[in-house]
C-alpha cells in the first residue's frame, strides 16, 4: 500500500467506502452472507455443510465462485486493455445497476448478491503488482494486517506516518457498511441504485487518470 500514489489512494478509498455499502445490503438481504468479505462466506459454508443449512452452503459456495469470476474477468481486463481501470469500475457499476434492477422486480436474491460479489471481486484488480493487488478494496483482513505491521514499525522507530493509509482505507470501508445499512432501510433497490451511481462517478477520474 505504501507504493499506492496519493491519487490511486483516493479513489481506493471511494471504493473501499462503496464496497462497504454494498456488502451491508447484500448481508441485510441475505440475512449473513457477503458480498465482498469471502473469508466469512467461507466459514459459513464450511459450518453449515454438514448440518441443516446445507441451503446456506451452497448458497455461500455460489457467492465465493461469482467473487472469484469476478476476481478474473478484472484479471483478464488487466491483462488485455492498456487502460483498463474505467472499464472494470464502469463495468461493476453496470453489474450493480443490474442488481438494483432485478431487486426492483422483486427476483431471487441470490441472483442478485452473486452479481454483487461478481462486481467486488472485480474491483479488487484495479491495483495489480507481480500477480497481486497492492490494495485490498473490498476486503479488510490484508488492511488490518497493514496496519498491525504498520504501527510495530511505528514503535521501533520506523515509519511514523504508514498506519494512516490503511486506517483511512479500513475506516472508509466500516463507514460505508454504516451508510449502506441505513440506506438499506429505504429499500435495496434504491440503496443498490446509488452505489451504481457511486461507482459510475469513480469513472470518470479513473478516465482522466490515464490520459
Amino acid at each position: 500500500m505504501k507504493d499506492v500514489d496519493r491519487g490511486s489512494l483516493t479513489v481506493s478509498v471511494t471504493l473501499a467506502g462503496i464496497a462497504g455499502f454494498v456488502d451491508a445490503i447484500g448481508f441485510l438481504d441475505t440475512g449473513g452472507l457477503f458480498v465482498s468479505f469471502m473469508s466469512g462466506n467461507s466459514t459459513q459454508a464450511a459450518v453449515e455443510v454438514l448440518g441443516p443449512g446445507a441451503a446456506v452452503a451452497l448458497a455461500s459456495a455460489g457467492i465465493i465462485a461469482a467473487f472469484v469470476a469476478g476476481v478474473a474477468l478484472g484479471g483478464v481486463a488487466n491483462t488485455r486493455m492498456a487502460r483498463p481501470r474505467p472499464w472494470i469500475v464502469g463495468a461493476a457499476a453496470l453489474t450493480v445497476g443490474a442488481a438494483a434492477g432485478l431487486a426492483l422486480a422483486g427476483e431471487a436474491t441470490l441472483w442478485r448478491v452473486g452479481l454483487l460479489a461478481a462486481a467486488m471481486g472485480a474491483l479488487n484488480t484495479l491495483f495489480l503488482a507481480d500477480g497481486r493487488a497492492r490494495v485490498a478494496i473490498t476486503y479488510s483482513t490484508g488492511t488490518l494486517v497493514s496496519l498491525g505491521l504498520a504501527l510495530a514499525a511505528l514503535v521501533t522507530g520506523g515509519s511514523r506516518t504508514a498506519w494512516q493509509r490503511p486506517l483511512v482505507l479500513w475506516g472508509s470501508l466500516v463507514g460505508g457498511a454504516v451508510v449502506g445499512a441505513v440506506a438499506h432501510q429505504a429499500g435495496s433497490p434504491l440503496a443498490l441504485t446509488i452505489a451504481a451511481a457511486a461507482l459510475a462517478v469513480c469513472v470518470v477520474p479513473l478516465a482522466r487518470s490515464g490520459r
